[in-house]
């Protein structure tokens, strides 16, 4: 059997997410049972990282290859809803926000060639 390539061990990965999400999402409860709730302030200090990440990925993504604009647009086919499967609406959400992101890319590499 050849080895299989990254864009395999993706779907993998991805396929062993829908399967065994409950049994890790129980998992992840207990442990966390004892993890005090965020503060306003670490709240605040989250949201300006993902900002800060999410900037960092468009520029990445904008000096990027045609190829790596796709492979995350493909990653984000990957985890939209498929047949057989109930549709997660925060997962739907993350697919739709990944596309933008590259969308925004390809805008700031139009705007700044």
């Amino acid at each position: 059997m050849p080895y299989p390539g990254p864009s395999e061990h993706r779907w993998r990965a991805l396929s062993r997410w829908d399967d065994e999400g409950g049994a890790i999402a129980t998992v992840a409860h207990e442990v966390n049972a004892d993890v005090p709730d965020m503060t306003n302030a670490e709240l605040v200090l989250l949201r300006v990282r993902v900002i800060a990440l999410e900037n960092l990925l468009i520029t990445v993504l904008a000096e990027g290859s045609d190829r790596q604009r796709q492979a995350a647009r493909d990653m984000a086919d990957t985890i939209s809803p498929r047949p057989g499967f109930t549709p997660h609406p925060l997962t739907t959400r993350a697919a739709q926000h990944m596309n933008d992101l590259v969308d925004r890319a390809v805008h700031v590499r139009a705007v700044h060639p």
